[in-house]
């Protein structure tokens, strides 16, 4: 659970705005690759999120890595705080970055490299360490496969060559990508006529290239349409979520849109969500795509994702954070 009383010291963001659950999600079949490719780019296009089905990672592997976070979440926050403060890695609590942004959840973060974790997972799980290492181990091993699995049926159904122009940012030994769970506690201060939500994770959009989500059964996610209207996505512990990110959107110019999204809390139910976010490179140079560009002007200025981290580490979570980095068209 989160502190006793959380209203003494964060003010929370409260929704007020009516959301619908939506069937109209984008749905993938991995175990298609030719129908696949069609539809995870007219996704990316439309809505900057889909859900993928037949993804390779087993019932077990998730389940196994969703019952030690939750065995961790359970413990005294006293315990949990010995994995913190979040900085940015190990264990937060309802703070979420350096700018004054909070929300109701906790969570521990981490990155992909397992060496780096060792303190952090030391701090957090004790005797039981090297337990949820393999667990992790296996998850995101699974993840990562299907993470270049979707990466190259972008490429492919952008009809770019090499297919692995996205994927091999991913299977860099230096890829930055980070590994997140987040957890929900049940809200007592959730409105119980459903007329107001209180925010659980704020609305933004994620800066790396893809973000891929599992949750519990638990809803709470939505995402933001094009014309501005939010919608609920129906939960499923058998699939994954994939978010579009900053990144892919810059180097599609635009074509791919980087989804905003948000997590409302639960009154009756605590969340939990695992997110692997497929980062490039420290020193990689961000931009479109030559091969997507056919004469046309590039929407973005270059820059390295060193460069980009750092500026959305400096902004708060709404902000349209490539703002900075679009060229301003000559009047």
């Amino acid at each position: 659970m989160l502190s006793k009383s959380p209203t003494e010291q964060y003010t929370y963001v409260r929704n007020c705005k009516q959301t619908t659950f939506s069937s109209e999600i984008p749905l993938v079949d991995l175990s298609k690759p030719d129908i696949a490719k069609s539809l995870i780019v007219n996704a990316c296009e439309e809505y900057g999120f889909f859900k993928v089905i037949n993804h390779g990672v087993s019932m077990e592997t998730m389940t196994k890595l969703e019952s030690e976070a939750m065995n961790f979440f359970s413990l005294p926050l006293i315990e949990k705080e010995k994995a913190g403060p979040a900085n940015p890695f190990g264990y937060g609590n309802k703070s979420i970055g350096q700018s004054g942004d909070v929300g109701w959840l906790e969570y521990l973060l981490l990155t992909t490299n397992q060496e780096y974790n060792s303190p952090t997972l030391s701090s957090a799980f004790g005797q039981n360490t090297e337990k949820f290492r393999t667990v992790l181990d296996d998850y995101m091993c699974g993840v990562r496969k299907m993470a270049c699995e979707i990466l190259d049926f972008m490429a492919e159904g952008l009809n770019i060559e090499p297919n692995n122009v996205f994927s091999k940012l991913l299977m860099d030994k230096e890829s930055d990508s980070l590994f997140r769970m987040n957890h929900y506690p049940a809200c007592p201060e959730q409105g119980e006529d459903g007329d107001e939500n209180i925010i659980g994770f704020g609305e933004h959009t994620d800066p790396q290239i893809i973000s891929l989500l599992r949750s519990n059964n638990t809803s709470g996610l939505q995402i933001s349409l094009r014309d501005g209207s939010w919608i609920s996505v129906p939960s499923d512990h058998s699939s994954f979520f994939i978010n579009v990110g900053d990144s892919l959107q810059v180097m599609t110019n635009g074509r791919f849109r980087s989804v905003r999204h948000r997590v409302v809390a639960n009154g009756f139910k605590s969340r939990l969500s695992m997110i692997y976010f497929v980062g490039p490179p420290l020193s990689e140079k961000i931009a479109p795509l030559p091969s997507l560009m056919k004469g046309k002007e590039s929407l973005y200025k270059e820059f390295t994702w060193f460069e980009y981290k750092t500026s959305n580490y400096a902004s708060r979570l709404a902000d349209n954070r490539l703002g900075h980095f679009e060229r301003i068209a000559a009047s």
